[in-house]
């Protein structure tokens, strides 16, 4: 009820911007955003809950008249089984390491993107640069990262938003030589390791969306909770 509260007195702030589908759906998209300065954890946190992202300092939310395929998905890290390919990932990524470290745009780092970006997105004109900066840098909340290394060699990075009960994953990046390795989903079940660690009980993985590959495999992690007209309700649950 309190955040309700602070929510509807935030709302004048808050503005859609219409503009072409990010993610080239045949529809017109409609960002329903607001640009921050540093906002409270428990605000941030009620903020997640209500199915909003982050993307530098401005949050939003997707109101798209005509489309209905971006679902935000969340994690209980402690009650999520793994199916056969995600054991079989997590074996076969033994020889990675991960470590946390603050937010860089390190050259590395922005060497590891530009290829991703490169590989994934050709033709967009994408720079890593513009990601770190207009991205995943911000003054909005606590921001760090999550290096993957085989040997001394950084093959991936996690952006990750960190409160003290939830945990957001703001993107993954990372070769597209090893695109075999199923490196998203070893992502994510790092993400579930850290979270247990911590006692976090709530994983954002962003949105889940059916018609595009990159985006649905996040609900292959069961039970998971898409909202359902207001509350978080379990899919998958055994």
């Amino acid at each position: 009820m309190q955040f309700n509260l602070i929510r509807h007195d935030l709302e004048k702030f808050f503005f859609n911007i219409p503009m072409d589908c990010p993610y080239r759906l045949p529809h017109r998209a409609i960002y329903r955003q607001a640009l921050m300065s540093r906002i409270p954890d428990q605000v941030m946190e009620g903020f997640m809950a209500a199915g909003y992202r982050r993307s530098g300092n401005c949050l939003y939310t997707m109101v798209c008249r005509t489309c209905q395929s971006c679902v935000p998905i969340r994690l209980d890290p402690c009650r999520i089984r793994l199916n056969r390919n995600q054991k079989r990932t997590h074996r076969s990524n033994r020889d990675i390491t991960w470590e946390i470290a603050p937010l860089e745009a390190s050259p590395e780092s922005l060497a590891l993107c530009h290829d991703f970006l490169q590989e994934r997105f050709p033709g967009r004109g994408n720079s890593a640069e513009e990601y770190y900066f207009g991205f995943f840098l911000n003054g909005v909340t606590t921001t760090y990262e999550i290096r993957y290394r085989l040997a001394d060699r950084l093959v991936g990075v996690a952006i990750v938003d960190s409160g003290r009960h939830w945990l957001n994953a703001v993107y993954f990046f990372f070769d597209p030589q090893l695109a075999r390795r199923s490196l998203g989903t070893f992502n994510i079940l790092t993400l579930i390791e850290h979270c247990r660690q911590q006692e976090i009980p709530h994983l954002y993985l962003g949105y889940r969306i059916n018609e595009i590959a990159s985006m649905n495999y996040k609900s292959n992690f069961r039970p998971h909770q898409p909202p359902l007209a207001g509350p978080w309700h379990p899919v998958g649950e055994r």
